[in-house]
């Protein structure tokens, strides 16, 4: 077939000779797609809301090098998360993952149907109390790059020490215990060479219940844990990226300002 619909999540775009835009998205039954929209740049182009964070459904057709993008139906941009820095900071964390994670041309079920509903949290967040925001922006980014690095195949070993075989049961209340973190193999009870981090039995434990479709709370509601061990779990998720995908995506260094 010379034309097909592409469903998907623009990831990124960039100049693409001098009026048309290169778009890479994240397309549920594609996996990432990389397609040109011609005249995508002109002020007055169809395809000018062919831009990152915009979710549409457009007509594709088949090119010698390159698909050709045209006509489009927007479903939703989600450009107001630039209006707060750890909102955007956020968005672009999980935009990255995705690139890093979903393999061209080869879909990742439910991992669209995520990203988007991530997205969404972002969205509410908007209007929030600064501090409610900024804490929430990052344990939704902390816990989507746990989920979709499960979904991809790169999942934490959470549930049994890497090493014994022993299972990870972190004894709350013990101050003294502590875990280690050793990216190339998994998590270790207690203090091991080549540990990148070392936590305690409250940080991992937070860390298994990242999995679970909700953010973890406390009985009134409130985020479970303060924002300082929220950016030790990213700092670990950092590291897991770099060891098992090559590299870290870019937007930690903006994710770490807040």
């Amino acid at each position: 077939m010379n034309e097909r619909q592409v469903e998907g999540l623009c990831l990124q775009a960039s100049a693409l000779g001098e009026q048309d835009r290169l778009l890479t998205l994240l397309s549920a039954e594609e996996g990432l797609v990389r397609i040109a929209a011609s005249g995508a740049r002109k002020p007055l182009s169809r395809l000018a809301a062919a831009n990152v964070l915009t979710h549409f459904r457009g007509e594709v057709k088949r090119g010698r090098s390159l698909d050709r993008l045209g006509q489009i139906s927007v479903f939703h941009s989600y450009g107001r998360l630039g209006k707060h820095l750890d909102t955007l900071a956020a968005a672009q964390w999980l935009l990255e993952l995705c690139l890093l994670l979903v393999p061209k041309g080869q879909p990742l079920e439910g991992f669209l149907d995520l990203v988007l509903h991530r997205l969404d949290q972002l969205e509410q967040l908007l209007e929030a109390p600064a501090a409610q925001r900024q804490a929430e922006a990052l344990a939704t980014a902390v816990q989507t790059a746990v989920q979709l690095m499960q979904l991809a195949g790169y999942a934490l070993p959470l549930s049994c020490d890497c090493r014994s075989g022993e299972p990870l049961e972190p004894p709350l209340g013990n101050w003294s215990w502590r875990c280690s973190v050793i990216p190339a193999e998994g998590f270790c009870i207690g203090p091991q060479p080549g540990a990148v981090l070392l936590l305690n039995a409250s940080e991992l434990a937070l860390l298994q219940r990242l999995p679970r479709p909700q953010l973890p709370r406390c009985g009134d509601g409130s985020l479970m844990g303060p924002v300082p061990v929220w950016q030790r779990l990213l700092t670990l998720i950092s590291f897991w990226c770099s060891e098992h995908l090559g590299r870290s995506p870019r937007s930690l260094a903006l994710l770490r300002q807040d």
